[in-house]
């Protein structure tokens, strides 16, 4: 008898019948003596639609809403149902006597194969696998280790209390708001809650207004010092008369150091990186995306072997792993992190409770490097960035607190007081892995004031006499609240518990391809759409406090100490009462994209929007389905002329490619469509598909290379 073993993606599956001695490849499976290594395409089955309950529901009308079916109903997804089938074929098969579970160690990957084995009706024993790294080594430990597939029945209950929960949320009331207001209006029980904060920081920004005000700087010869208000402790000064009466006051006159305090500060090492965390900080080095933190990570874990899993929320490794630890340095000391690693490769480890700690860690530990050997050159640019982090992260572990001194004083002059600090280096500790000298803290938010003066300060004692040489007022104007970077975003997103590690940058991305908020460099910034959406979206889906509540329970579910049934009646209930309240509403929606161009088929205004391939005008009646592209698409054809890329129209005698350097126009020879507008539309993706250069945007130029040979391999 054999073993049947499900994966997440065919990548995986590959690698773990290599492990497994699967020899024979098959279209839907690897096989072997002992195993049939198969493999799901991400989700294969999916909650049903609202059609498959009812064909009424295929029009979005407000009164058939809330749509809350008394028992949810699963599909299968057309696109990858040949995948399905082929593992259900596999499921009849009789000498399969076992199914072991090797989709992602995590909720979402539980609920992946817990909704293929209840379609394909598995009814033999199954096991899970659940290892944190793809190495080799790791996946025979794994084999070896398999746990009773029922010890995760709470993690899966979890995950479809957090599916279903967004169906019922998320579905029902985007479509009330759509189909009250009659425009695509998108919203979920995290993402309004996220965009709810993005909208307060942009009224607050409105609403701000800036002042002037001025600081009072002493240069007293071998350092400055700063005024402070003896009341107050603020150095800002709001009224320019002050300010100048304190710079003459001040200006020549003589005064003595009136306290000294020297304190030896340390900072301990940071903590491990989790998913988050990095994020965070790929963010501010680098200017990643969330979503691009992600795909590059899953690469690393996946592709390369070369990090444990990624998408953890705890900071700590387990007591289990300590033995571990050594032989990760020790693989990971090459290149640029052979000396840094150096010093730890012949003595024992320091563990402490920062590096390992059992009672923090729940599914995964903190990701680390696995060890494995590889040649950096392999690596794109952005792996290696991303790689170099997490190794010096790991490195940094193992070295002692930077250690400095801090110097403070206090000056009087003419009766007033100045403040001067300083710092000196002592030992640099952890912070020689980043070759850094300044002291701040990477595990705390960066509070400092701009106003604050960095420098060094000689040996100066109590008493000493001083003088101001010169006076100056520094003009300086309040800011506003700064607008969210995806880094602080995240930490917002973290600290009211939306959404979980692994979801995040997902829902960063819905919020961007639904025209709710937009980039703008490395700011995140809501649209008017996504103003008014919160306007109009309930008060209570919009805080973040009901959503947080939502997700302390999915985990007190996962951890057997929540009630599914509860957690879910009320959520029906909650989406039936949301629902009554858009039904409700008097509010009015106004559309932020409406354009001075009339439709030339109804005479409506036209809205600019912008869709996967581009801008679009489309008609603002909800009656009319006029469309056309505001500019032309641009194709991989190249012109005669320059040899740029050209542009794809539609004018009267039909399509054609227009070069804009040159102004040159080629006719495309192509048979006009049939089917109307949506066979157009259909011959229009075709020839966008046929002319345009299919690479992904932003890969480099090595990922093209290593493409280019594989499919020339295959």
């Amino acid at each position: 008898m054999k073993i049947l073993v499900l994966t997440e993606k065919p990548s995986v599956a590959k690698e773990i019948a290599r492990v497994l001695g699967c020899t024979q490849k098959q279209k839907h499976h690897y096989e072997g003596p002992k195993y049939v290594v198969t493999w799901a395409l991400g989700h294969l089955v999916t909650l049903a639609e609202p059609e498959d309950y009812d064909t009424k529901f295929k029009t979005w009308n407000l009164e058939d809403l809330p749509i809350i079916p008394d028992r949810m109903k699963l599909k299968v997804m057309k696109e990858t149902s040949h995948q399905f089938r082929g593992i259900e074929q596999l499921a009849k098969r009789g000498d399969l006597a076992e199914l072991v579970i090797a989709t992602d160690a995590g909720r979402e990957g539980e609920l992946v194969a817990r909704w293929i084995m209840e379609l394909i009706r598995w009814k033999k024993p199954f096991k899970r696998l659940w290892i944190s790294s793809q190495t080799d080594q790791a996946i025979r430990e794994g084999f070896a280790q398999l746990k009773p597939g029922t010890d995760y029945n709470r993690l899966y209950q979890a995950a479809v209390c957090r599916s279903e929960a967004d169906w019922l949320i998320g579905l029902n009331v985007t479509r009330a708001l759509t189909s009250k207001f009659g425009a695509s209006l998108s919203a979920g029980r995290v993402q309004t809650p996220t965009l709810a904060m993005m909208t307060d920081r942009e009224a607050e920004i409105r609403q701000f207004r800036s002042v002037e005000y001025w600081l009072i700087e002493a240069d007293l010869g071998t350092y400055r010092a700063q005024w402070r208000d003896p009341k107050t402790g603020d150095s800002r000064l709001f009224d320019r008369e002050r300010a100048d009466a304190l710079q003459a006051k001040l200006q020549g006159q003589q005064g003595h150091v009136t306290q000294v305090t020297r304190t030896e500060k340390t900072i301990p090492h940071p903590l491990a990186y989790d998913l988050t965390e990095l994020q965070r900080d790929a963010n501010k080095k680098f200017g990643f995306s969330a979503k691009q933190t992600s795909n590059v990570l899953q690469r690393l874990y996946e592709q390369y072997k070369l990090v444990t899993y990624p998408r953890t929320d705890s900071r700590y490794l387990t007591s289990d792993m300590v033995p571990t630890l050594l032989g990760r340095l020790k693989g990971a000391a090459i290149g640029p992190y052979a000396a840094l690693a150096a010093p730890f490769i012949r003595q024992p480890l320091a563990i402490t409770k920062r590096i390992v700690d059992d009672s923090k860690v729940s599914d995964h530990h903190a990701i680390i490097p696995t060890g494995e050997a590889i040649s950096l050159a392999t690596l794109s640019a952005d792996e290696r960035r991303l790689y170099d982090l997490i190794v010096r992260r790991f490195i940094a572990l193992f070295r002692g607190p930077c250690k400095y001194d801090e110097t403070k004083l206090t000056v009087e002059i003419a009766g007033e007081k100045l403040y001067a600090s300083g710092t000196v280096m002592k030992e640099a500790g952890w912070k020689d892995v980043y070759g850094a000298s300044d002291v701040s803290d990477p595990d705390k938010d960066d509070t400092g004031s701009e106003d604050d003066i960095t420098q060094l300060l000689p040996q100066v004692n109590q008493g000493d006499a001083v003088t101001a040489r010169s006076v100056r007022q520094l003009t300086r104007q309040t800011k506003p609240p700064s607008r969210y970077t995806e880094a602080s975003l995240l930490s917002q997103m973290e600290k009211w518990g939306l959404g979980t590690p692994a979801t995040r940058a997902d829902i960063i991305e819905k919020l961007v391809a639904s025209d709710t908020i937009e980039r703008q460099g490395s700011l995140l910034r809501p649209t008017g759409k996504g103003a008014q959406l919160i306007e109009l979206a309930s008060e209570e889906l919009r805080s973040p406090e009901l959503t947080a509540r939502w997700e302390q329970e999915l985990e007190r579910i996962a951890k057997g100490k929540g009630s599914m049934e509860q957690f879910l009646s009320g959520i029906r209930a909650k989406a039936g009462e949301l629902v009554s309240e858009v039904k409700r509403s008097n509010a009015a929606y106004k559309p932020h994209n409406l354009t001075g161009s009339k439709c030339p088929e109804c005479g409506e205004f036209l809205q600019e929007v912008k869709g996967k391939r581009g801008r679009y005008l489309h008609c603002s009646s909800r009656e009319c389905s006029y469309k056309r592209e505001v500019d032309g698409q641009l194709t991989n054809h190249r012109c005669p002329q320059c040899h740029k890329k050209m542009e794809i129209h539609t004018g009267k005698a039909g399509k054609y490619f227009q070069c804009r350097p040159c102004n040159v126009v080629e006719k495309i020879d192509k048979e006009a469509p049939s089917g109307g507008r949506r066979g157009a539309a259909k011959a229009n993706r075709q020839l966008i598909e046929q002319y345009s250069d299919q690479t992904q945007l932003g890969s480099s130029l090595a990922d093209k290379l290593m493409a280019a040979l594989q499919k020339k391999e295959e």
